[in-house]
């Protein structure tokens, strides 16, 4: 029979650490007037798997606007592959560029 003096052990609950979900990066498409359209069509597509229609709606808006978004993912996934595009436009002779920077 306990006594007053006795110490009662009730299981620990253990506690998740809250991971926070990486921050995802944005790879922008900069226009430029030099890169022919179907080239940048072209590495939409070989570099970031883009439908024909998608890789060219993605070219008209950074055309119009100056800039598109590319593609939203995670930062290391982001770099890679604007580095890859801009590596592919460099051996053509093109100065297209795409940038990569964190979603708000």
């Amino acid at each position: 029979m306990p006594t007053k003096d006795d110490t009662i052990l009730l299981p620990r609950t253990k506690t998740k650490p809250k991971l926070e979900r990486p921050k995802l990066y944005k790879v922008i498409l900069v226009n430029d007037d030099y890169t022919p359209r179907e080239f940048v069509v072209m590495v939409l597509k070989a570099v970031f798997r883009m439908p024909e229609e998608t890789s060219y709606r993605v070219m008209l808006t950074a055309h119009r606007m100056g800039t598109a978004v590319v593609v939203v993912c995670a930062r290391d996934i982001a770099e890679t592959k604007a580095k890859e595009a801009i590596d592919l436009a460099k051996e053509a002779g093109y100065p297209l560029m795409f940038t990569t920077e964190p979603e708000d």
